[in-house]
């Protein structure tokens, strides 16, 4: 696979798009110096801690240093203070937690502990993009906290690519601001997540994106397929909180699959594409796997774009299953299911995105289009945020057929706010347009209207 600059690739077009003004070049130095930090000895070394706590199920022992989730969140907690310590306390690093009782999942009155880093933006500290594992781990009986629960794959795997993305990551800094979230309460009931989100909204961060990791290390499908070249985003259309004017609007515009989640994972899509050799992603249309879920959805819930970034063949054998070896087959989530190599290389998709973003400027605010009955289409949008003028260079219009699961055409229209494609017929193509640094960086591509807005205020939905 070709590893095109983030600048070139979306250069390609029809002679039409070709791009009247020179788009400032992408520090690729840099993202190359990101993925070949990502270690998988320090990941492997993490994951085989978290096995150590034997179980780490939400319910489970909170007293002991040696067992149980008490145990592993205090150790998660000093690993990024750890962190911290090392890049001159660039880490803000705390817990967040909150009572619940009354659940099916969590009957009696327990505390969910998440464990929070925050690496601050040096230009846009209110912007974040999240990278979020869980904690906990189950086997069988979802209410059984005593077992053990290895949970190597599900989810030391996600977990320990957060820890590592926060040792690479924090040796740089970036305009806007990266958090290493570890999660709890995920197997019985996303609460980590919900409890993560509500406190974002409240505090009003403006998230571009969140990348669940949630089983980053497993290459041998119940299938009987062994691939370590190809991980699954999975990334949800309409925002679940839409207004019913904005459904109108959209039943003539369009916008379900452009949506900041869908436009997130297209985003993925393309660090894959240029920076991690031998790593293909498989773009799905769909919130999480069939009937199922994972902790970027309470994200999802409030409005904010969040996707799933996963391995492409799981081993069913493996998930929520007690210890045990029947008819020769061994069931249970244990380490040696897990492939270092590739966690490795999950990690560094993430590591590589939130760079990316995070050095980007904000995505443009309030793109609206306009060229019913034209020849001609015209795309209007605001800066995104107060601090853009110390990074921005300008911005850069796509378009693509609506058939394209991908954005084909592009062209780098300089510092201005609106910009007229002639001759392009507004009926035939979807568009969007993203912000670019003047490092060549650029934010996810924003489709026209509230459908495609990636903040809450700026999508009638705050």
């Amino acid at each position: 696979m070709s590893r095109l600059s983030l600048a070139s690739i979306f250069l390609s077009s029809l002679a039409v798009a070709a791009p009247s003004l020179a788009q400032p070049a992408t520090d690729s130095e840099l993202l190359e110096e990101i993925r070949q930090d990502v270690s998988a000895d320090r990941i492997e070394k993490d994951i085989r801690t978290l096995v150590g706590f034997g179980t780490r199920h939400t319910l489970s022992e909170t007293e002991s240093e040696t067992r149980g989730i008490g145990a592993a969140r205090r150790w998660v907690h000093d690993e990024f203070q750890r962190i911290s310590d090392a890049c001159g306390g660039c880490l803000e690093v705390y817990y967040q937690s909150d009572f619940i009782e009354g659940e099916k999942r969590i009957p009696e009155r327990t505390e969910v502990v998440n464990v929070i880093a925050v690496q601050r933006g040096t230009v846009d500290p209110g912007r974040y993009v999240i990278m979020s594992g869980d904690i906990d781990s189950r086997v069988s009986d979802v209410m059984d906290y005593k077992s053990d629960a290895p949970g190597a794959n599900d989810n030391a795997s996600g977990l320990a690519g957060a820890l590592e993305a926060a040792r690479v990551l924090s040796k740089h800094k970036f305009p806007g601001s990266i958090v290493y979230a570890g999660l709890s309460g995920e197997e019985q009931g996303l609460f980590g997540g919900r409890i993560m989100a509500a406190k974002a909204k409240k505090d009003g961060w403006r998230i571009t994106g969140v990348l669940n990791n949630d089983m980053i290390g497993n290459i041998e499908g119940i299938n009987g397929v062994i691939n370590n070249t190809t991980a699954r985003v999975f990334m949800e259309g309409t925002r679940m909180n839409e207004s019913a004017d904005e459904a109108r609007a959209r039943r003539f515009r369009g916008g379900e699959v452009d949506s900041p989640s869908r436009n997130l994972g297209r985003y993925v899509h393309r660090i894959a594409d240029e920076y991690i050799p031998n790593l293909d992603v498989m773009m799905i249309y769909r919130l999480d796997r069939f009937g199922r879920g994972g902790h970027h959805r309470p994200f999802n819930d409030l409005g904010y774009p969040g996707v799933r970034i996963m391995e492409t063949n799981e081993n069913y054998n493996r998930q929520h299953q007690d210890l045990r070896t029947e008819n020769g087959i061994r069931y249970g989530d244990v380490i040696e299911g897990v492939n270092f190599d590739y966690a490795a290389k999950l990690t560094s998709l993430n590591a590589l995105t939130m760079a990316a973003l995070s050095k980007a400027p904000a995505p443009p605010a309030r793109v609206t289009i306009e060229g019913a009955v034209s020849p001609d289409t015209t795309l209007k949008w605001q800066r995104g945020s107060a601090g853009d003028d110390k990074v921005l260079a300008g911005y850069k219009v796509y378009w693509r057929l609506t058939s394209e699961s991908t954005w084909t055409h592009s062209r780098y229209v300089g510092n201005v706010d609106e910009y007229t494609l002639e001759d392009i017929v507004i009926d035939n193509y979807f568009f969007g347009v993203a912000a670019v640094s003047k490092d060549g960086f650029e934010s996810p591509v924003v489709y026209p209207g509230p459908a495609g807005a990636f903040y809450l205020e700026e999508s009638g939905q705050d």
